[in-house]
């Protein structure tokens, strides 16, 4: 008898082989993906696949058997649709949710490129799912952005401030190699050592055309950059770097940290998505009490106009709070100036008024009031320093005619439960895409275009709620939930797992 164990010979043959059914446990999370995928209507969502081939050919893959290997995939950081592909082949888990049927990577990822709208439409339906099951309450919501990574690179960027500099930068090597090709004729020099010759003018005007025409594009198209590979990707800033990227954004509730919507902007910013966030969480939420929350990359005196305006109750911190005043501003900023409603007039930090003019000014799609103040009072004023340049004549401030709901809404800021929620946001909304991020590694895309990107965008946050929601109940539960929706029994179902958690 020797030391080790040994295992079976490969050649032996089996008896009794087992069944790829005795292979996976009952508690494997294929289980609960195979429940859930197949009590989805299929035909309400409209799904692209191509139902027959050619006359003498084979059937498609049905829509369903495709969902489920991509909710594998992104369960387990596989999102290639060739290593999906190989996976099918060798993977106990894969074989048992295919039944051992084997899609080509290619049938795979057109799946995911040609639903878009059926993917975000599983997203939200899970999320009403949730809801329904008591599991997001929505009296408090925060939202928040990140950058992921477009499939797209950098070196097919054209912008049009690099694209002018290049040119002007072509231009003048072009001048000077004329000039020196110039003064070389004079001197009747032997021009066989000459460094310059006239092809490498040529190729400058080659490239000076092909650039160009690259700047001609941006102007029939009226944007400042467009990237080649994908027209909607763009470019935005991070502290480190810059990079090719959409802006994905999400909603998260605060009772369990389930994400209650999410969408996609092309912008490098946030100051645009507060009111579109809000309106979509409203919908699946349907809480009149509902609290938004985001950080004060948020706060447009716009969008809060419109999210008040709309009953929605919003908790965004102002851009330049009395905490960091002394220490970004460098000179008086407006909140240091006092409005006096009833005089129509502010009060400067020296207890002088500036009032109103006549004329308005248009900023922004926004109508500014002007108020102003004598240059006699500022020429003389002993704080000019700390709120005039020196090529300043007067102080010159300006309101918006909506300004009055925001002053309202400054105040609202000042209170203990606005600040307690603003200490919260962080904990409720960066916890969801830490686990995307870093946990599950989804922190790019592989479609292109903001259609498809949208459809990959649903699936990643789906995938999240999805994971969340197992870890929350476990999987057993998880597949009487399956049964209790298919057989309309989900009050049942709920009090069960009000009881479990």
């Amino acid at each position: 008898m020797g030391l080790y164990k040994e295992g079976l010979n490969r050649k032996q043959q089996l008896m009794f082989p087992p069944s790829l059914d005795e292979l996976v446990e009952e508690d494997n999370i294929v289980r609960a993906i195979e429940e859930y995928v197949n009590i989805l209507d299929i035909s309400s969502l409209n799904i692209k696949t191509k139902k027959s081939l050619i006359k003498d050919g084979q059937p498609a893959f049905h829509p369903k058997l495709l969902l489920k290997i991509y909710i594998y995939g992104y369960l387990n950081k596989i999102r290639s649709s060739r290593k999906l592909e190989t996976e099918i082949g060798r993977n106990i888990e894969m074989m048992w949710l295919t039944q051992g049927l084997t899609p080509s990577y290619k049938t795979i990822a057109n799946f995911r490129k040609d639903n878009p709208k059926a993917l975000q439409t599983i997203f939200k339906e899970f999320s009403i799912l949730i809801k329904n099951l008591n599991l997001i309450t929505g009296d408090l919501v925060a939202i928040d952005g990140a950058f992921l990574r477009a499939n797209a690179s950098k070196n097919t960027l054209i912008m049009t401030k690099t694209l002018k500099k290049d040119l002007a930068k072509i231009d003048e090597e072009i001048k000077n190699y004329m000039t020196i090709l110039e003064a070389t004729d004079k001197e009747d020099k032997n021009r066989s050592n000459l460094k310059i010759s006239k092809e490498d003018i040529e190729k400058l005007a080659e490239r000076k055309e092909s650039l160009q025409k690259d700047l001609d594009l941006l102007q029939v198209l009226g944007k400042d950059q467009y990237n080649k590979t994908d027209p909607d990707a763009t470019a935005m800033s991070k502290p480190a770097h810059n990079l090719m990227a959409y802006n994905s954004q999400i909603a998260v509730d605060n009772k369990y940290k389930f994400i209650i919507a999410t969408d996609i902007s092309t912008n490098g910013h946030d100051l645009d998505q507060l009111y579109n966030m809000a309106i979509k969480s409203k919908e699946i939420l349907d809480n009149e009490d509902m609290i938004i929350t985001a950080d004060k990359g948020y706060y447009s005196t716009r969008e809060i106009k419109k999210c008040i305006e709309d009953g929605i109750e919003t908790i965004i911190p102002p851009r330049c709070t009395a905490a960091n005043k002394k220490i970004k501003c460098a000179r008086f900023s407006k909140n240091q100036f006092t409005y006096d409603k009833k005089q129509d007039c502010y009060i400067c930090p020296n207890n002088k008024e500036l009032h109103k003019i006549e004329k308005q000014y248009e900023r922004n799609g926004r109508m500014l009031d002007v108020y102003r103040i004598s240059s006699t009072y500022c020429k003389v004023c002993p704080l000019k320093q700390n709120c005039l340049s020196d090529k300043t004549p007067n102080k010159q401030m300006y309101r918006w005619e909506h300004e009055d709901i925001i002053d309202e809404y400054v105040t609202k800021m000042k209170t203990p439960q606005a600040k307690k929620i603003v200490k919260l946001r962080g904990s409720i909304v960066e916890h969801p895409f830490g686990t995307i991020k870093r946990t599950l590694g989804w922190d790019h895309f592989l479609v292109r275009s903001k259609k498809k990107v949208l459809g990959e965008n649903a699936l990643i946050m789906f995938t999240y709620n999805f994971r969340r929601l197992l870890n929350l109940i476990g999987i057993p539960l998880f597949k009487k939930l399956c049964l209790a929706i298919k057989n309309n029994k989900l009050t049942q179902i709920k009090e069960e797992i009000a009881a479990y958690i």
